[in-house]
């Protein structure tokens, strides 16, 4: 029997992303679903002052409408010289949601006269998954590394390619995907869930 658990996105590369890190981990038992595969329900803003707050009311909201257990993600970028921003704003720091390139150039124009030496910052990432009638679980994954002047590569999302991780001279665009699902922040937190999704498919 396979148990369908909801992954509240409607970015399909989280959804691949998820199943591929499911299968390398061999747990079966589940079956990832997106949000384009349920029926549609209101999606309250993010309105919380952490990614752990954001990504634990999205999943919350996402079993209270469906009935299916859920997994939510709140990620972003903190940058050291910007005090720890764009933060849990970084999916709408140019003004509109989601608008990956204005959001990238806005973070570099801001960074223009930032010396190399501190231009240091972090991926971060926190995943909620919730089970109706079982104990919620949330963790965090971090990805340190540096800002650099322009955008490198294509394999990636958001600011990926501005994002070179700590000990590499690449950008996160320009990693192979599952050498990214090994390090990056929302494959170290999704590692960190992966007990519990093993412990939930062994219900089954």
């Amino acid at each position: 029997m396979t148990r369908r658990v909801l992954l509240a996105t409607r970015n399909a590369k989280k959804l691949v992303e998820l199943r591929r890190i499911l299968d390398t981990a061999g747990i079966s038992g589940i079956e990832i679903v997106g949000l384009n595969e349920v029926p549609e329900y209101p999606e309250a803003p993010e309105t919380g002052a952490t990614f752990e707050e954001n990504a634990h009311a999205k999943a919350r909201d996402a079993v209270q409408a469906t009935g299916l257990p859920a997994i939510a993600d709140d990620s972003g970028l903190e940058v050291d010289a910007l005090n720890g921003m764009p933060g849990v704003l970084s999916a709408r720091w140019a003004g509109g949601h989601g608008d990956d390139t204005a959001n990238l150039e806005l973070v570099l124009s801001q960074l223009g006269d930032v010396p190399d030496e501190r231009r240091g910052g972090a991926f971060v990432c926190a995943v909620a998954f919730v089970v109706p009638e079982q104990p919620d679980v949330v963790v965090r994954g971090v990805w340190p590394g540096r800002i650099v002047r322009k955008p490198l590569g294509t394999n990636g999302f958001g600011y990926d390619p501005i994002f070179v991780p700590e000990g590499d001279t690449r950008t996160s665009a320009e990693l192979e995907s599952a050498e990214k699902d090994r390090i990056s922040h929302r494959g170290r937190a999704l590692k960190l869930l992966l007990p519990h999704l093993r412990a939930f498919a062994d219900q089954v």
